[in-house]
């Protein structure tokens, strides 16, 4: 893999791959060169010219192969020499090989081939010969060979150099071939070629003289070349990548060539001879002075680094090699580490001492020189030997290192300070600093016991050049992320530093023995001391307490600290702060005094420092001192009060006035990167006084409510305005936003905004951040775009009534307008800083947010410090800035936290005319699309923004008691508008509640909001959600009461749509399907699997089973006499693809069941008669078959005529008690010869009727079928099918789901005491009552889900709820016995709701639930009800009260809603965003989410695909009594068994009953009549009572003579999965698919002739098939092929056209 080039600084890794630059590239003309070590570390330190070579690109296989595949010119030389004798042992592949690779007449691509063949050879199986095949080969690196066949030949010779068993002349022969002139294109295989022949450097046998002296030349021939290839790629900029690829090519070389220059000096430098080595060290020193790339540096030092390790350096070089490296060490700070190692192993080295008395010779010799030039690289030489002697400095001597001369030192340091180079001066500083102040914070032993005063001289020298540094300095510095800040490295730092250190000197040490030095260097560096010699000062006031009134000259005293220092703007912000410690000590001390001293003096001490606020500009002093006033304002007097917000308020004031570019100009200095919440770094000043208004308010909050209103308008005032600095918006909005009312209407503030899914919807939050930024690192070419200039950045303004032209605000690629914290994320999810400091934890009793008029105690308002909070100003603050427009961060912040503030009713019961107008304006600009977009840097689309706008929408929702009918049906359109956008989910949930708390509003627009579904179906994510609409929708029949046919269709149209996305996305992921169930089945590994597809997928096993419930819900909901007419399209659409062709799931088998026992009757399942005994009716004779999809069980009274036939369905079961009439047969004897008007009577006693007689006149007439797989199955009367059916007796006719349900009463938290409550408040009573049917548990004959039913040891009761099709058993845990005392932790209840996937929480803890309250792995959902507002018990019963009474109708109380699920668990629930829900409404809401909740849970816990449904589990449980008795060799469960490999015949009816030898049409053959006993009948029979089975599609197969099909099984072709899915309304869905089937081809008889021939009905198809596939006939849409058997099979379920 190719070497990838680090930015500056950063270490670049080596990559041994050849790479081969681009031939043919033109020589370009070499500029001007620049020479000297000044070019150099000018182009290095200053930035300008400093380069990184650009990656090279590897050539390509494919073009390699290309340039193989080319015709070659033949070799003009061939050779015919005769066969070596070493080679006759080749094998004959090798040996042809051979020959043609020393064929030089021969094909140039014959001699490729076989000279790659033989590379491989060599590589793989190491060949004796390699030397005669080196000869054979060698001509192939020739310079007129292509470059292809150059690269072929390179790489056989590297792999005979690889050989390990060549003497030491055949070495000797590789590395003169090798190493000669050659191609320089061919530069890095032969490189590459030469460090495989000395492997890496290791080995250098037969030419150990000879290595060095080639590196060293080619060292310098690659440089020289190397510097072209660079200066042509600059020259050419970005027009150009060839020049680019050429020098990446070089620059590969260069680096390669360096690292096996320093491998063969590692192991083999005594091979080298010290003339070679000088001129390798000139070589590199050379390369130093004159390069431009910091990798060539790096890979010089690490070549002298090797040197100095592994040999020594040369006489005379070490100088110049010192000086390098001591330049390097202190101009590039990222090669300091490796240039300082280098350095210290000299030092260490027996050249220690000549290092140290080199470095000191620099300084002591320096001399001004005349020439500019040489005085800059006298310069440099300065500056690093003063790094390098700072650096020796701290080490110590005992570890190596040489000592260091302290006189010789001051003595070059007292000559070098003379220099006018002011940064040299500063490194001078920067040196004293270190002897004063080393690693460990103490001086240096060097100077701790000598005198300082030559060394204060020098730094006070050197102080004097402490101006800033001007243009004329001949040096530019590095600038560098790592390298040291600029102003550091000034002189004025390095003095302020030993200041700093000295001062420490002074007030830390005692026995200091040069205190007088140390002062008498401050004075001579007075200029540098303004704020370090106030401190001192200040100190001194503070330790003598000079400002306070015991001083006689106090108050001048005070007005050095305030005039002077305080308020002295260009004094530091530490000495300002320091002298507002004397103001803050002297105001508690007058507070404290004030009946002793002058009158006002407080109030004029204030005054004083709010008299210089008013142009500050320093944040962290104006921080300090709002912090003050904020203290003075809880006790100041009406008058300062007022005082202290006024000065404040011109704060901001100014802060305004302030322009943006002026503030850009001039930016704080302490930045943060992006995407970090900025609280107190680099905050404006209109922030820190934002804070302050807002800590006023929280402190006053429970002490003066009037105070506390003025700091709220003033919080709203800075939050409206457009003007103001966002950050100080920000603050004023995080604690307006946080407003909250109790029932009582008191205002508290709240911690918990519960915002994180909308802020995350922004990528607010760290999770959603971190997922945005690995998309984008994943997709860079969906990173954002700049941001426009002419794009407003404060929003947008809308007129009503033009509609039409709203000047929406374009994207273009202009420069963007200066604009502070742009692409700074201000704010950010979850907050913890939110506030400067933690809000009361109680509501005030003193800040009111609503006030009856009619309340008594509304006068004590005022007089006793009482407020009412007016939030109509805050809402118009919103109206606002959604009419104007801001700032996005602005905008975000208040998109995310409205809708929560929104759920507090009280909060807004005086401003309901705003709330009102909101919802106005936000469903005006949702459906015109005006409002704000949000900036293409958001990386935000507009429907996130709409998104955000909906939920507030959802919130103002529940204020629908103050709305009037068209407001609510405006709400419902605008929901319903959203349904076409991405925003569908939301506005689905949002329907969803409008259903229980607007249904008049709905039930008015239902039919559009269907049609809107139906057309956004594809969209991806909303299946789910519309389905589960549809769900709630169907247990709403007053909302569809008025629909027609079609409007039924559109419902089952999208549930269809989705079952065929869903079989086709099975097709598509399996690619064989003749072996699998034609069921769904989706395999669910782990959770995480299913989490991750959560994210991208509609979660299919989900909509699966959901789209089923569905159809089976709304077939429930058509009414009676309406329900044939859907049956037809409903099968079709259940059996059919969307490819035309057959399906038989197993779901789609039960559900069709259930619609034939549902289609004519609502009636339930009927059950056997307990009287029906032997007691009453004599001898019984009981018999069982299977016919179809159904058991029949035939109880037969031998004597008296009566039966009773039970049939047993997967969906339910029927039983019939019946009588044998018989016809009055005249002129008959009797068969007793007794009178014959007894043989006329219609019932005949002592008659023996049996079983197979009902079986043989209702419901099995001949002829039958010739295949005795679909004839009827007799059951054995054995103890095998009696426990068979007691075990399917046992599974319910309904899906049953178990929901817990706990009570949190107030102030609980742990699992214990939440357990052990045994009672609810009344709203929580009146809930459970709505949520289901309270139900004895002792007997219960349906499952209880783990309740015991026997010794009420869970309880005598609970609640329960069911219907048709579903059951759910509630978890009370009020309603389980509690005994403390015994059962501590309430075990028992544990184990019911521990085990309960969902689980309902009502929560009046007044504290967030928390997910692990319940520790449990089972514990999938918790649907969490909180009361909204928090209300007491009492105030709950009296509330109840009134309810009961009809007192407060207008006072239903709502409940916030949020489903809580496991990590990791998709969030799909309409709740899973908070909705508040009227207490009406709620137990029927909350009864649906459980029930979806559940219904997901059991796919979820699915590992092996699908929940099975109990009707689908009785369908198996009859298959697999089929496939046990029923005729060996036939086969069983090809219409059946889930497990079949697919469809070859089709079902008679959803009940299993076939239809053999008639029409539809005719009347039953037999002339019984049925007498109903226990319930109707799950459907009339066909003619006969039974349909034939049939096969479908094909050909005739082949027949054995038992009457078995011979088939095997054939795979069709895969559609793609949204071949179905197509972007179309339902209604065309429904034009396609409402054609009326009829059967083809004519009726033909199988297996026999003659009378034995079973007729077909004329509807079906006739052909056999002997395809058992899904439906797929492996003939395509041929004559009998797959659409035959679709509609073939359609016709076969719908029972509709039978009656």
């Amino acid at each position: 893999m190719l070497r990838r080039l680090a930015s500056l600084g950063h270490s670049a890794s080596e990559d041994h791959l050849p790479m081969s630059p681009s031939p043919g590239e033109d020589q370009a003309h070499e500029g001007r060169t620049t020479g000297g070590l000044a070019g150099v570390f000018k182009g290095l330190a200053g930035g300008g010219k400093l380069t990184k070579s650009p990656p090279p690109s590897l050539q390509s296989l494919g073009s390699i192969a290309a340039a193989q595949a080319q015709p070659s010119p033949s070799t003009k030389q061939g050779d015919d020499s005769p066969l070596p004798t070493a080679l006759r042992g080749l094998a004959p592949d090798q040996l042809e090989q051979y020959v043609k690779l020393k064929n030089r007449n021969g094909q140039l691509s014959e001699r490729i081939a076989a000279a790659t063949s033989l590379r491989y050879a060599i590589r793989d199986f190491p060949l004796n010969p390699v030397l005669d095949i080196w000869y054979a080969g060698k001509d192939l690196i020739n310079e007129h060979y292509p470059d292809h066949v150059r690269q072929i030949g390179w790489e056989l010779l590297t792999e005979c150099a690889k050989y390990t068993g060549a003497s030491e002349l055949e070495r000797r022969e590789y590395f003169e071939t090798l190493t000669a002139p050659a191609n320089r294109a061919d530069f890095h295989l032969q490189l590459a070629a030469l460090e495989d022949l000395t492997t890496k450097g290791r080995n250098i046998t037969g030419f150990p003289y000879d290595i060095f002296p080639l590196l060293v030349s080619w060292l310098h021939e690659t440089y020289q070349i190397v510097r072209k290839s660079r200066r042509r790629a600059q020259r050419a900029g970005g027009g150009s990548n060839k020049g680019k690829s050429a020098a990446a090519g070089e620059d590969k070389s260069f680096s390669q060539l360096f690292v096996l220059l320093r491998d063969v000096i590692k192991f083999n430098f005594k091979f080298a001879r010290d003339p070679v080595v000088g001129d390798l060290m000139n070589e590199l020193l050379n390369i130093c002075m004159k390069t431009a790339s910091e990798d060539d540096l790096k890979a010089c030092i690490n070549v002298i680094e090797a040197l100095v390790t592994f040999g020594t350096i040369p006489n005379g070089k070490l100088k110049d090699c010192i000086k390098v490296l001591g330049t390097i060490h202190q101009q590039l700070p990222h090669l300091q580490k490796q240039a300082w190692h280098t350095i210290s192993i000299i030092c260490r080295s027996h050249h220690g001492q000549s290092t140290v008395r080199i470095l000191l010779d620099i300084l002591r010799t320096y001399a001004t020189p005349d020439d500019k030039q040489r005085e800059s690289e006298l310069n440099r030489e300065i500056r690093g030997a003063l790094s390098v002697l700072k650096k020796l400095l701290r080490k110590s001597t005992e570890k190596g290192y040489p000592p260091v001369s302290l006189a010789l030192l001051i003595d070059g340091l007292a000559n070098v300070a003379r220099s006018n180079y002011s940064k040299i001066a500063s490194d001078i500083l920067l040196l004293i600093n270190s002897l004063f102040d080393d690693q460990d914070n103490k001086i240096s032993s060097m100077v701790k016991d000598e005198h300082w005063s030559s060394i204060f001289e020098v730094a006070a020298q050197c102080g004097k050049k402490a101006a800033p540094s001007t243009s004329t300095d001949s040096e530019t510095p590095l600038r560098s992320p790592r390298a040291v800040p600029e102003a550091e490295n000034t002189v004025a730092w390095q003095l302020k530093c030993l200041i700093s250190r000295i001062e420490k000197l002074l007030t830390q040490t005692t026995d200091l023995l040069q205190r007088d030095e140390c002062m008498e260097f401050l004075t001579q560096v007075y200029h540098a001391l303004p704020d370090s010699a106030a401190g001192l000062v200040i100190t001194h006031f503070k330790e003598h307490r000079s400002c306070f009134p015991s001083d006689v000259e106090w108050k001048q005293n005070l007005d050095i600290v305030l005039d002077g220092f305080l308020l002295a703007r260009h004094r530091g912000p530490l000495t300002r702060l320091h002298a507002l410690e004397i103001v803050i000590e002297l105001y508690d001390f007058l507070f404290l005094t004030q009946d002793l001293m002058e009158e006002d003096a407080l109030g004029d001490l204030v005054r004083r420092v709010l008299s210089g606020m008013v142009e500050e500009t320093e944040t962290l002093v104006l921080q300090e001192t709002v912090a003050f006033l904020v203290r003075v304002s809880q006790a100041a007097d009406p008058a300062l009060f007022d005082d202290i917000l006024e000065g404040l308020k011109k704060v901001v004031a100014g802060d305004m006035s302030k322009s943006p570019l002026a503030m850009l100009a001039s930016p704080k200095s302490t930045t943060f990167p992006p995407g970090h919440t900025v609280y107190f770094a680099n905050q404006s000043l209109s922030n820190v006084v934002t804070r302050g208004y807002v800590q006023i308010f929280i402190r006053t909050l429970n002490t003066d409510g009037s105070k506390a209103s003025k700091a709220f308008a003033a919080l709203v005032h800075i939050a409206r305005s457009n003007s103001c600095e966002v950050d100080a918006r920000l603050t004023a909005m995080k604690m307006l936003f946080r407003l909250r009312a109790d029932a009582e209407y008191q205002v508290y503030l709240t911690s918990q905004v519960e915002n994180d899914n909308l802020a995350g919807s922004l990528y607010r939050t760290e999770a959603s951040l971190a997922r945005k930024l690995a998309e984008d690192a994943a997709h860079p070419s969906r990173l954002p775009r700049a941001e426009p200039a002419t794009r407003p950045s404060r929003g947008m303004s809308v007129t009503q009534g033009q509609a039409g032209d709203k000047g929406l605000p374009t994207r273009q690629t202009h420069t963007p307008k200066p604009a502070l914290h742009r692409n700074q994320r201000l704010w950010s999810v979850p907050d913890a800083d939110a506030l400067p400091e933690a809000p009361p934890e109680r509501a005030s009793w003193l800040l009111l947010a609503y006030r009856d008029e009619n309340d008594a105690g509304s006068a004590e308002l005022g007089p006793t410090g009482r407020a009412e909070l007016n939030m109509k100003p805050w809402l118009d603050a919103m109206l606002n800035l959604f009419h104007t427009g801001c700032d996005w961060e602005v905008y975000s912040f208040v998109l995310a936290h409205l809708p929560a503030q929104l759920s507090n009713h009280p909060i807004f019961r005086g401003a309901i005319p705003y709330v009102h107008e909101l919802r106005r304006f936000l469903c005006e600009i949702v459906k015109t699309g005006t409002f704000q977009e949000p900036p293409i840097s958001s990386g935000l689309r507009r429907s996130d923004v709409s998104n955000c706008l909906f939920h507030s929408l959802i919130m103002i929702l529940s204020y629908h008691e103050h709305f009037q009918k068209m407001d609510e049906d405006d709400l419902v359109m605008t929901f319903m508008h959203g349904i076409s956008d991405k925003t569908a989910k939301t506005c689905i949930h949002a329907l969803q509640i409008c259903c229980h708390e607007l249904p008049l509003s709905v039930s008015k627009t239902l039919v559009a909001i269907l049609r809107k579904m139906s057309q956004v179906i594809t969209q991806p994510l909303v299946a789910m959600h519309i389905l589960e609409f549809l769900a709630c929708l169907s247990r709403l029949p007053s909302l569809y009461s008025n629909f027609r046919e079609d409007e039924y269709r559109i419902i089952f149209g999208i549930c269809a749509r989705y079952l065929q996305s869903v079989r086709d996305k099975k097709h598509t992921t399996r690619p064989s399907h003749s072996s699998e169930p034609s069921t769904l089945s989706i395999v669910v590994a782990h959770p995480e699997i299913v989490g991750q597809q959560a994210a991208n997928d509609d979660l299919p096993q989900y909509v699966y089973a959901l789209a089923y419930h569905v159809i089976t819900f709304w077939f429930l909901a058509v009414k009676l006499p309406d329900r044939p007419s859907h049956i037809n399209w409903i099968a079709k659409n259940l059996f059919v693809d969307s490819d035309g062709r057959a399906t038989n799931e197993e779901q789609a088998q039960v559900t069709l069941d259930f619609m034939q026992r549902v289609a004519f009757s609502d009636a339930c399942d009927s059950a056997q008669d307990p009287l029906f005994t032997e007691e009453f009716y004599g001898e019984i004779q009981k018999r069982r078959w299977i016919i179809g999809n159904s058991i029949i069980t035939i109880r037969q009274a031998k004597e008296t005529g009566w039966a009773e036939i039970t049939r047993r369905y997967p969906s339910g079961a029927s039983s019939f008690a019946i009588r044998v009439e018989f016809s009055p047969m005249p002129n008959q004897p009797a068969a007793d010869q007794s009178d014959a008007a007894a043989w006329e009577g219609r019932f005949q006693h002592g008659i023996t009727i049996f079983p197979s007689h009902l079986l043989m006149q209702l419901l099995a007439p001949m002829p039958q079928m010739y295949d005795p797989a679909f004839r009827p199955i007799p059951l054995p009367d054995d103890d095998t099918v009696d426990r068979a059916i007691r075990t399917f007796d046992r599974n319910s006719t309904v899906d049953g789901h178990k929901v817990g349900v706990i009570y949190i009463g107030e102030g609980q938290t742990k699992e214990s005491e939440i357990l052990a409550n045994t009672i609810g408040s009344p709203d929580y009573l009146e809930f459970l009552k709505g949520l289901g049917v309270l139900t004895k548990l002792k007997g219960a004959t349906f499952n209880t889900q783990g309740l015991d039913r026997e010794y009420d040891s869970d309880g005598q009761y609970t609640y329960c709820w069911r219907d048709r099709v579903t059951e759910m058993v509630f978890h009370v845990i009020t309603q389980m016995p509690t005994n403390l005392e015994h059962d501590p932790q309430c075990n028992n209840k544990k184990k019911h709701i521990g085990n309960d996937y969902v689980n309902i929480v009502w929560n009046e803890s007044g504290l967030p639930f928390k997910f692990d309250t319940f520790p449990s792995q089972f514990n999938y959902v918790y649907i969490v009800i909180t009361p909204a507002p928090q209300r007491s018990f009492s105030a709950m019963r009296e509330m109840a009260q009134k309810r009961q009474d009809g007192e407060a109708q207008q006072l239903s109380p709502f409940f916030k809603v949020q489903v809580m699920s496991q990590p990791g668990f998709p969030k799909i629930s309409p709740a899973a965003e908070p909705k508040l829900v009227s207490l009406k409404a709620l137990p029927r809401f909350i009864r649906l989410l459980a029930l979806n909740a559940s219904v997901f849970s059991l796919v979820w816990t699915n590992g092996d695909g699908e929940h099975v449904s109990s009707w689908r589990n009785r369908l198996q449980q009859i298959n697999r009594l089929r496939e046990r008795h029923g005729p060996k060799g036939a086969h069983h469960g090809l219409i059946y068994s889930s497990g079949s490999a697919g469809l070859a015949t089709a079902t008679a009816t959803a009940g299993g009953l076939p239809l053999i030898n008639g029409n539809p049409g005719n009347p039953p053959m037999s002339g019984t009549q049925g007498l109903m006993s226990n319930g109707s009948s799950g459907g009339p029979v066909g003619p006969g009572g039974m349909l034939s089975d049939y096969s479908i599609g094909g050909p005739p197969s082949s027949m054995n003579p038992g009457g078995a099909i011979g088939s095997r099984p054939a795979s069709g072709n895969i559609r793609d999965s949204f071949s179905s899915l197509r972007r179309s309304s339902v209604a065309t869905f429904f034009t396609s698919n409402t054609a009326n089937t009829s059967g083809s081809g004519a009726t033909s008889g199988v297996g026999g002739s003659g009378n034995d021939v079973s007729h077909r009905s004329s509807m079906l198809s006739t052909a056999p098939s002997s395809t058992m596939t899904d439906g797929h006939h492996h003939g395509g849409h041929g004559q009998g092929g797959g659409n035959g058997d679709a509609e073939a099979l359609v016709d076969a379920v719908d029972f509709s056209k039978w009656t």
